[in-house]
């Protein structure tokens, strides 16, 4: 019995088609992804009471600019703490996120691999692990951590559009105990 193997060789007409049809679908997801963002692209901002383990509170402003990019949507967040001691610490993020392929889910891309493409960051190596969704009005980011003992944390940003602004609710959960949340109201700039 004799087996025999075949190579098929693209012509340059067919690589051509393969890259054109390749790249189409690229955009088509990045479309999608620019048209589920674009009622949320703008910038937000407001305050609130943010209720500690203790009990005691302490104000916060917060602020988060949404906006569109190339392959899908950026969202930038700012918040401010004010002591009772009179420290004020401020904390800022910016992630980029893509299209999964998972309909309304998408991948944060937060650094480049060797070959340039933007990838997860390692939960494994203490790195958060990042994801945001968007449900009807509400787009959701997502962050996990896990600690060196194999426990987790998760934040959870829920910003949902309503008339004037957004409604946040904010949680860290810690091994599946809520430590903090916040709802407050940031009002479109």
């Amino acid at each position: 019995m004799t087996v025999s193997r075949s190579m098929t060789r693209l012509s340059p007409q067919g690589v051509l088609t393969t890259l054109m049809t390749l790249g189409i679908a690229i955009l088509a997801l990045a479309g999608a992804a620019r048209a589920d963002i674009a009622p949320f692209v703008g910038s937000y901002t407001g305050s609130a009471e943010v209720v500690q383990v203790d009990g005691t509170t302490v104000p916060r402003d917060m602020s988060v600019e949404i906006s569109q990019s190339r392959y899908g949507f950026t969202v930038t967040w700012t918040s401010v703490t004010y002591r009772a001691s009179g420290k004020v610490s401020e904390k800022s993020y910016t992630v980029d996120f893509v299209p999964s392929g998972r309909g309304q889910v998408y991948a944060a891309a937060q650094k480049k691999n060797v070959f340039g493409h933007e990838v997860q960051l390692d939960p494994m190596k203490g790195e958060p692990y990042v994801w945001a969704r968007i449900v009807g009005s509400t787009l959701t980011v997502f962050s996990l951590f896990v600690d060196v003992d194999g426990g987790y944390g998760l934040q959870q940003y829920d910003r949902t559009l309503t008339e004037g602004g957004l409604d946040l609710r904010f949680q860290t959960i810690r091994d599946g105990r809520i430590l903090r949340a916040v709802d407050t109201f940031l009002e479109r700039g």
